[in-house]
Order: C-alpha cells, then structure tokens, then sequence
C-alpha cells in the first residue's frame, strides 16, 4: 500500500479530534483536514446536560481545544460544513456547501444524531445532543423556576438533566418506557439504588409506560402516556437513544448497519478507518460485532483507528477495550467498566442500599465487570484488576 499523504477527518467530535491528534502523534507528516458540520469549534459533550445546562459554565468552557492547537498541529479545520457523500474509489470527500476534498485516508468519526419521538413539532421539546440543543433547553430551564420539565428515557442523559434542572427548582417526571433505569448500562439493583437517589431529591417516575403523544399550542403543554394518564409540562427533553450518523455514507460501498461495520483494526475499506459512536467493529473477545456511545471509547478507539490507519490492514492491531462510563449526578459519580449481566454473579463492598457501594460481576467466577457510585477509590482498584484480568486472557 503506498503511503498516506492526505488524511480528512469527517465529524469535529471528540473521536474526531483524537485522531487529529493521533496521527501527529505517530509521525505522520501529510495534509490532516478536519471536517464538522457544526459551527462550534470541537467541544465536550460531557458538560452539555451538568455544568452547562444549570448554567455553571458559559460556552467558552466547553471547546476541547482553542483554535490556535489546531494550527499548531496544521489541521486544515473546516467547521459548519456537513459531509454529503464519499466515493471511495476517486478518494473525494463531497459536502453540503457543494465543494469537494480529496484524500488517500479517511476517518471517519461522525458520531450519532439523537433520536426522536413521532410527535407534532412543538416550543418546548427538545433532545440534548448539540451544543444548540443545550442552549435551548437552558434558556428554557433559566426562565422557568417552579416549572414543569419531563423527561422521556431514564437512561444516562436523561438522569444527568433531571439531577441539573432539579438542582434549578424545576419540578422534573423521568418517563420510562422499561420497568427500571438504566436498563442498558447496569443492573436492577443499581438502577433502582440510583431511582431511590433521585426520589431523595424530588424527581418523579413514570416506569413502565410509553408515550402516546405530546401536544400544545404551539408551545408544549402536556405529555399523554400509553395508559391513558397526562403529565402537566412547560418543556419536554427526549432522551431515547442516538442513531450512527451514516446517512451521509448511503451508495459509497461502506457496510452500513447500526453504524460503519469494521473490522477488529477499525478498518471499514482498506484506507478507511472509523471511531466513536458511529464504528461497529468486530470484538475478538466476544466474538461479535460491537458499538460504545460513551466518552472514553470515542477517545481510545480514535487513537487505535488513526494508528492502524498509518501502519495499513495488515500491520493492524484489535481494538479491544475494557468498556468504561461515568455520570455524575447529584456530586457522586456512577461508573461502569467490563461487560455487565443480570445473570452475573454479583458481590457487594458498602451498603446496597444506599448510593455509595461498589459491585463486582462474575461470570464462571471470572472477574467480568463493575459497578460503583460513591466509591471512587474501590472502584478504581476493582477497574484495575479487571483490566488486568482482561490482558491475562490474551485481548
């Protein structure tokens, strides 16, 4: 394969500007451009539904780097232009505006777009995946001391706004259409240890029930759920999930289901590498096709995929992580590392029921798993040997 010389970046994310990173890092010394559809220079996203949204922090906080590190690296950085297309074969880059870059490597790092309910178009209701979503709600949240906010999904993003708009004096409801929180990143017991946590501060529940629609005049005035109730709202933020951003790569030959299908290097084509969100690759532990919307694999996939990038398809090295997320609600971080199950062994260190307990999950008595909130340093020394449990198994 012959050398690289011009690597563009589509998505100005976090895995984006990572592998920006990355890349001077190993030594390549070709054209980098950085190409994202938002005009915000690459900010985190962490921050969006805590400091930002109660107002603590002002948007200047929130870029991941100033402007003047991106010329320091010499990224060609290209903001508010959105990829509409890639052919592969002629190695063009076609965006919205109508221009065109080439390249001869491509990461691809677009993330994902937060879903949405079928709902009528309405003041008021929102998901919070941008920087501009953020400031919506947040000019609504400011104004409406004493006002109603539900909340549709108890997962993370839905948690984290809860805790910040309570910490405002909004009455909040945290719709759920599972029996319990967090059903996608942890056990029953910690989701119903984190549900008792939020009860302690004034949230409100609607477990088990969907939304049959959301409506106003104009603005939001309420939220009808499936089993005939109505909840009373002066907004709605809807955290039910996020979908790869793909739509763009739609005829360039990529394999696209549930994201950028990859290879255990990160490798969609042979010059084409993706990270963040928007890859699926094939685990070799697990033997099975994998994606992690979370903040540490955006960045250690980014490093992974830019180096194998350089180092080509057959000098490649698995990406293999030990899966790792936090949320910080209330002043206490909830962390989860490994692979979680319901039908895992658990052990408990602290107190179960309250929200300070660190749980191990073993599956055939092996290590698998964390769990922690309040608990920092238990938890770190369980991580650590799970990580090291991870490597002695060859991954």
């Amino acid at each position: 394969m012959e050398a690289i010389r011009r690597v563009v970046v589509v998505g100005a994310s976090l895995a984006g500007v990572r592998a920006t990173e990355s890349l001077r890092a190993e030594g390549f010394d070709g054209d980098i451009v950085l190409v994202g559809a938002e005009r915000h220079l690459p900010y985190d996203r962490p921050p969006l539904s805590k400091q930002y949204l109660t107002g603590d922090w002002s948007a200047d906080r929130l870029p991941l780097r100033p402007r003047s590190h991106y010329d320091d690296l010499g990224v060609d950085l290209r903001l508010g232009t959105a990829a509409a297309g890639a052919d592969l074969q002629a190695g063009r880059l076609d965006l919205a505006d109508g221009g065109e870059v080439a390249f001869d490597g491509l990461v691809v790092a677009t993330g994902a777009t937060a879903r949405t309910l079928p709902v009528e178009a309405l003041a008021g209701v929102t998901v919070l995946r941008t920087l501009d979503d953020a400031a919506d709600l947040r000019r609504s949240l400011l104004r409406r001391d004493g006002g109603r906010l539900v909340i549709i999904g108890g997962g993370f993003i839905g948690l984290e706004v809860a805790a910040a708009a309570r910490s405002l004096g909004v009455h909040v409801t945290v719709v759920e259409a599972a029996d319990r929180l967090l059903a996608r990143v942890a056990d029953r017991r910690a989701g119903e240890t984190m549900q008792a946590l939020h009860r302690e501060h004034g949230v409100e529940f609607r477990l088990g029930v969907g939304v049959s629609g959301v409506r106003g005049s104009g603005r939001v005035e309420s939220v009808h759920l499936t089993d005939g109730s109505t909840l009373v709202a002066d907004a709605v933020v809807v955290g039910i999930g996020a979908t790869p951003a793909v739509e763009w790569l739609a005829g360039s030959g990529l394999r696209l289901d549930d994201g950028v299908v990859c290879d255990s290097g990160c490798f969609a084509a042979p010059r084409v590498v993706a990270a963040g969100d928007v890859a699926r690759w094939y685990d070799t532990r697990s033997g099975r096709l994998i994606r992690h919307e979370h903040w540490t694999n955006a960045t250690e996939q980014a490093r992974r995929a830019a180096a194998n990038l350089l180092n080509g398809p057959d000098g490649a090295l698995p990406y293999v992580p030990v899966p790792y997320v936090w949320s910080d609600q209330y002043g206490l971080r909830f962390q989860t590392a490994g692979e979680l199950s319901d039908s895992a062994e658990r052990r408990w260190e602290g107190n179960p029921a309250s929200p300070r307990f660190v749980t191990r999950h073993l599956t055939d008595g092996r290590l698998t798993g964390v769990v922690g909130m309040g608990m920092n340093r238990e938890f770190i020394a369980r991580r650590r040997q799970l990580v090291a449990e991870h490597e002695t198994i060859g991954a």
